[in-house]
């Protein structure tokens, strides 16, 4: 059949498609525009692997791209067929054919194309040599936390190290020397909880002082003990850093930032009498996020020993929640003062299933172009809204009864 002929389907006379990928630039090169088609002609039966499988090798459809897409910048069909083969198992299927060809194209594809000097290249990532210690260690980050090869390859081309991952840094420095300091204030490094002192400190949040509306924040440099501190360091810098080397400071500080007010507003709406301290909302946020995004795109992510990662991270949150609700629960060394509330976990778990997943999802994608991330920071802001009402008039309507200010 010639190229741009139409043909007959059942009796019907359908609109022809050019088979080939369309591109069009201007005369000056200020922009080029993507022809979507969402009706794509089935590829020819020599096309298709020998065992008719429905499949299409990469090097046959590289040969197509060669002979069809001459128009087309040599970097732009490296593009083109890095998107068709996401996962980089060196086959198409029609899926993918369909999708390369309609709107599903990735904000990396729609850059790539505007940015045709960028070089991609059509090998994999994993099959790079003679890269540089620093080089390596963005691509292993790349295999951690994004699930499409062509997203990575961007990724790997793109990264400068400009600006570090300073926030995660910041935040794991300020906890150890806040820490440190209460360390030797206190003259007690396990279980710090238990000096009656401890809670005199302006950081941690306490129910009879939730009017200094700064605690709903700062009660994460302060912490119970050295255990409690390093299980949640551990996570944050596992987990953050790399988050941060792919998503940036802002993205990574959204997350953060939500898990933590989430967690001190869940306490003081669910476990009204108890103090919060402990970065545990921030970093189960950003942990929960990494996870679920991790679990919904499984078949995509490349990262060594994923399952066991997995798991290993699922121990230690457990095991760090369950510290919190056995000393939450345990006769506190100071009564009628409760030991510190664990719901705070919970808040920053339910951030990061729901506004973190959607953050992670594309690192490139704008959040204003992300209609779900308008829903729930919406959902968040009516929460959030909705606890400081309940902070200024529940307490006195309920008569509930608080401890002593420390």
């Amino acid at each position: 059949m010639e190229k741009g002929s139409p043909r007959m389907t059942g009796g019907t006379r359908e609109t022809p498609v050019n088979s080939s990928p369309a591109v069009a630039a201007n005369a000056e090169g200020e922009e080029i525009e993507v022809l979507e088609s969402t009706d794509v002609l089935p590829v020819a039966p020599e096309d298709y692997d020998p065992e008719n499988s429905g499949f299409i090798s990469t090097e046959r459809f590289r040969d197509l791209l060669a002979t069809h897409g001459s128009e087309l910048d040599p970097h732009k069909l490296e593009v083109l067929l890095a998107l068709a083969d996401g996962n980089a198992d060196g086959k198409i299927c029609y899926q993918d054919f369909v999708n390369l060809m309609s709107n599903k194209r990735s904000n990396s594809f729609r850059r790539a194309i505007l940015q045709g000097s960028r070089q991609l290249k059509g090998c994999s990532l994993r099959d790079e040599v003679g890269l540089g210690l620093s080089q390596r260690l963005v691509r292993h980050v790349a295999y951690e936390t994004l699930p499409r090869e062509v997203d990575r390859k961007w990724y790997f081309d793109s990264y400068t190290y400009c600006p570090p991952p300073w926030l995660i840094l910041a935040i794991t420095i300020a906890e150890v020397a806040v820490f440190m300091y209460y360390g030797c204030q206190l003259d007690r490094l396990v279980l710090q909880v238990s000096s009656p002192s401890f809670l005199k400190s302006p950081l941690p949040y306490h129910p009879q002082l939730r009017a200094q509306s700064w605690r709903y924040l700062s009660y994460i440099f302060m912490h119970t003990g050295i255990e409690h501190l390093s299980l949640n360091m551990a996570m944050q810098l596992l987990v953050g850093v790399p988050l941060e080397m792919v998503h940036g400071a802002l993205r990574i500080g959204l997350v953060y930032v939500c898990g933590v007010l989430a967690g001190s507003l869940a306490v003081s709406v669910t476990d009204m009498t108890a103090p919060v301290v402990g970065s545990s909302g921030g970093v189960y946020a950003l942990v929960s996020a990494h996870l679920a995004n991790v679990v919904m795109n499984w078949s995509g992510m490349k990262c060594q020993f994923k399952l066991f990662r997995m798991a290993m991270a699922l121990v230690c949150m457990s095991v760090e929640f369950g510290r919190a609700v056995w000393l939450r629960f345990y006769p506190p060394a100071f009564p009628p003062c409760p030991n510190p509330s664990f719901v705070a976990h919970l808040g920053g778990v339910v951030v990061g299933l729901t506004l973190g997943v959607v953050v992670l999802q594309n690192y490139e994608q704008r959040l204003q172009e992300q209609s779900l991330f308008w829903i729930f920071f919406c959902v968040y802001t009516l929460f959030v809204l909705c606890a400081v009402f309940w902070n200024i008039f529940a307490y006195s309507l309920l008569d509930v009864r608080l401890p002593p200010p420390p």
